[in-house]
């Protein structure tokens, strides 16, 4: 007997509803309609909760071949999530661009460095670009955090493409207007990032 079958089984044998049974085991109606209809498995925590709750073990419920699928599946999906958290943390990382003193200011015939709300060097418009790109990328990296903490897959995807194509600009117009230490800052993040995401692809 599969797994969807005795779940069916169990549930019925309790005489409870698909809902009835959704409540106790703390999921929505929709999840058990998706286990009983043979569309998919619960998570290794679920299983538990309805081992605990119809008093049988999960070797009753599932086979091992089955069990370590599951748990496989529920690791690289763990992993995913680390990826995308210090993917979204390094582009939160973009606002050390701001803080930090990268910037060339001449003052009295001297140079020295100031953090991007004192540099009064360089052109306004130019400035107000770096203010954009540094910022927008905190932004990405801050959707990021919350997609995956919320579990949103469906936007995930775009975010990290918005996020290394708006990362590569920044690194083309920060070399183009010649900010020699904060392009190396820059460059070292997309570096970082393109790492990261590929280890992910390999998960």
């Amino acid at each position: 007997m599969e797994f969807h079958e005795k779940l069916q089984e169990l549930r019925k044998g309790r005489g409870l509803t698909q809902e009835e049974l959704a409540d106790a085991l703390y999921v929505s109606r929709t999840a058990i309609s998706k286990w009983e209809s043979g569309r998919g498995y619960p998570s290794i925590d679920s299983l538990k909760e309805i081992s605990n709750y119809f008093s049988v073990t999960i070797d009753d419920l599932l086979s091992s071949e089955k069990l370590l699928s599951i748990a496989e599946k529920e690791n690289k999906a763990n992993l995913r999530s680390v990826c995308d958290l210090l993917f979204g943390l390094l582009d939160i990382c973009s606002f050390i661009l701001i803080i930090l003193p990268l910037y060339p200011n001449k003052v009295n015939g001297f140079v020295e460095t100031v953090n991007l709300f004192a540099y009064t060097q360089m052109a306004s418009l130019n400035r107000l670009l770096y203010w954009v790109m540094f910022i927008s990328l905190v932004v990405a990296g801050l959707i990021k955090l919350l997609l995956t903490k919320f579990k949103i897959e469906r936007c995930s995807n775009t975010v990290t493409g918005a996020s290394m194509i708006l990362s590569i600009l920044t690194v083309l117009f920060m070399a183009m207007t010649r900010e020699a230490y904060a392009v190396v800052v820059v460059f070292i993040l997309l570096v970082m990032k393109g790492l990261l995401l590929l280890k992910c692809t390999k998960i």
